[in-house]
């Protein structure tokens, strides 16, 4: 697995309920290297206009992104998980999309 990589997890919504769905494989994180994550999801009327990341069938990477539909990579859903519970890859993204995301989530996190 790689930064970078689209895969399929089950996720805690907020609901409290869990839901298999497509996540963003950020970075590994120490000193276990778990997977700092984040959702994708076909809510499009979720995105946070400059935070969250649009993926558009339109875009001439989407079909390597392995998703079916137009979604967005909702940067405000995080969540860390051991590699053992990542069911498996659907796809990825270019590394400028994984970069851009890596900078926006920083510079939110900035005081």
């Amino acid at each position: 697995m790689h930064s970078g990589e689209i895969v399929l997890v089950d996720l805690v919504q907020s609901d409290g309920k869990t839901k298999r769905r497509p996540a963003l494989l950020l970075r590994q994180m120490p000193p276990f290297n778990d997977w700092l994550l984040c959702g994708v999801s076909t809510q499009l009327h979720q995105e946070v206009a400059g935070f969250d990341i649009p993926l558009s069938s339109g875009q001439a990477y989407f079909k390597e992104t392995g998703l079916l539909k137009d979604s967005i990579i909702r940067l405000g859903f995080l969540a860390v998980l051991p590699s053992r519970q990542i069911i498996g890859k659907i796809g990825t993204v270019p590394s400028e999309v994984i970069s851009l995301a890596l900078e926006r989530l920083s510079l939110h996190l900035k005081p």
